[in-house]
């Protein structure tokens, strides 16, 4: 009965906010398919002031405002047919002539009003990366590659907060390149279980395999482009930040890369074997396959329909022990101190769900209902703890404003901001170089503070993409922290002629807050860390599709609207049954 009653509250709430988005759906597609072009092979004359040669053909791009791109260029054959669900593989060598004006397609994926490359024509033939540089004869600039967010099931290099353009064109020095890598069903999906998947066992990291195989691409190309190979940062936010968390973890990626920068993700953002197998159990189901043949004989058409159905269910990368080891903050202890890193997180993580929250339910935005989800999740994993972490979670959440604004606080610590530090302990206990930020300074929108990605349009210097930020922005900010960014890429060291940034040691754990004043702090907000690291060993991911709605709150809500229904009915019902007496009498 209460499970029914649960239930029936959900399907309320979804009846109450949700609302037709047609038009706006219709928009979106619109403008991102006016960008889509397809880059062609060119068989005449062309402007060699805007080719480059690499080794799988010469790429014709475009110039503006003295800053070369090119874009769609392959750094992998295409992952189709017999290549479906394997790791990449590095293009022929190719004499060819072709153009790179245009993005390449996004990865398979649904629509989401949050990721403007989800609008974008999709397929699986997606495996290309985008260059950014400075035209004339400078050599040897600091290479940066961007991994975009996406929570390992969205987004792509088309979202026009990636746009390399204005970085470039303020950071001449730089060489800036995004990457497209498989995401959801192609790109994390453990099918070694499957008959036949015995020939796919890295199948739950492909993506993570894509993106070793692009630096690989950019190790034996980027010289052409004026970058210098020896002197690649790779870089990303959300699950981007998660994975320059792992790539130094996996074999094989010594030397692609020299500098790390994880914003808003570490190796927090990944999965178990075991909560993999949940997304393997409906991809064959939503099919009809019963084993590895059925599944590469189905058309990239039935595919894009099987994840309309499952994107919603996607792993992240998966703690495997093929490709990623199963102790990832242990392996951070094994890394060689030859990489420097940079990693943070900001203040207010968590509230970027508010609009997530909201897009669920058709594009209503309610603080209510954010809350309503977030005490729903924290419930859920309550069950979870242990006796004594029950109360230190309680007690944290009490301290810290109650519900619901402290449960929100317990998952920005949780979730983002502690496994970074634990993170960076672990490497620089090993001798690694590393910098620690913390983000402060509030988007324009009201609630939303410095939410999850509020930084993005900051550093590749686009604050007209005003998605996360609102109308408003520092270009005071935006421009410190590109030149941090930056300095950290061509040196190693964040620090401007106005802020002396200091590494986050063992002996002198520093921290540079990015906020109206910028400035370092040394062991920030430690008691947090002192309380709520212990829960670490509860990977907790904010999983909302396995949620249980069979919760204290949710019985507390039902119960408090059918009693403000029985407010509203019940005298209406005896008004009536009043007003029909008297006609009878």
């Amino acid at each position: 009965m209460r499970k029914s009653l649960a239930i029936l509250l959900i399907i309320l709430l979804a009846g109450l906010v949700l609302c037709s988005c047609g038009d706006a759906e219709k928009d979106r597609v619109r403008v991102m398919e006016e960008k889509y072009g397809e880059n062609i092979a060119i068989t005449g004359d062309f402007d060699e002031g805007k080719a480059v040669r690499c080794e799988n053909g010469t790429f014709v791009g475009s110039e503006e405002n003295g800053v070369l791109s090119f874009k769609g260029v392959p750094y992998a054959k295409p992952p189709v047919g017999d290549l479906r669900w394997k790791p990449p593989v590095q293009p022929d060598p190719d004499e060819g002539v072709y153009e790179a004006r245009y993005y390449g397609k996004s990865p398979v994926q649904t629509h989401w009003p949050s990721e403007p490359g989800s609008y974008y024509p999709c397929g699986e033939d997606c495996l290309t990366l985008n260059v950014w540089t400075a035209a004339g004869e400078e050599r040897d600039k600091a290479v940066m590659v961007f991994f975009h967010g996406g929570d390992y099931g969205w987004g792509a290099t088309s979202d026009p907060i990636y746009d390399g353009q204005r970085f470039v064109e303020a950071h001449p020095e730089i060489v800036l390149v995004t990457v497209e890598y498989r995401l959801g069903i192609l790109g994390f999906v453990d099918l070694s279980s499957v008959p036949g998947g015995e020939e796919y066992p890295e199948s739950g990291n492909l993506g993570l395999l894509d993106m070793k195989c692009s630096l690989e691409w950019i190790a034996g190309n980027i010289e052409s482009f004026g970058g210098d190979p020896g002197n690649v940062t790779i870089f990303g936010e959300s699950a981007g930040g998660g994975v320059v968390s792992l790539l130094p973890l996996m074999e094989g990626t010594e030397g692609l890369f020299k500098r790390v920068i994880a914003e808003s993700g570490s190796v927090a953002l990944t999965s178990s074997r075991e909560d993999c197998e949940g997304l393997t159990e409906r991809l064959l189901a939503e099919t009809g396959a019963e084993n590895m043949a059925d599944l590469t004989a189905l058309s990239e058409e039935e595919l894009k329909i099987a994840n309309d159905a499952l994107n919603d269910y996607c792993n992240r990368p998966e703690r495997d022990g093929v490709v990623l080891p199963e102790d990832l903050y242990d392996a951070w202890k094994q890394v060689p101190g030859n990489i420097d890193m940079m990693i943070g997180t900001n203040a207010d993580e968590v509230n970027y769900w508010k609009k997530e929250v909201g897009y669920m339910f058709g594009g209503i935005e309610s603080e209510v209902l954010f809350r309503g989800m977030m005490t729903v999740l924290y419930e859920n994993d309550l069950k979870r703890f242990s006796e004594g972490d029950r109360e230190s979670a309680e007690t944290f959440v009490s301290d810290h404003g109650g519900r619901p604004n402290g449960i929100s606080e317990f998952y920005n610590e949780v979730m983002f901001r502690i496994p970074a530090i634990v993170q960076a302990r672990a490497y620089g206990d090993n001798g690694g170089k590393t910098y620690m930020y913390y983000w402060t300074y509030p988007s324009a929108i009201p609630g939303q503070g410095a939410c999850h990605a509020v930084e993005l349009a900051y550093v590749f210097n686009n604050p007209d993409e005003t998605i996360y930020i609102g109308e408003l922005a520092d270009p005071g900010l935006s421009a410190e922290v590109q030149r941090m960014w930056v300095n950290f890429a061509r040196t190693g060291d964040p620090s401007t002629e106005a802020h002396s940034w200091k590494a986050y040691a063992p002996e002198d754990r520093r921290t540079m807050v990015l906020g109206d004043d910028i400035h370092m702090e040394k062991d920030l907000m430690e008691d947090r860390y002192e309380a709520l690291e212990p829960f670490l060993r509860y990977c907790l991911t904010a999983d909302y599709m396995e949620m249980d709605y069979s919760v204290p709150f949710v019985y507390k809500t039902a119960g408090a609207l059918a009693l403000g229904a029985a407010a509203v009915v019940l005298p209406a019902v005896f008004f009536v049954r009043r007003r029909s007496r008297r006609k009878r009498g």
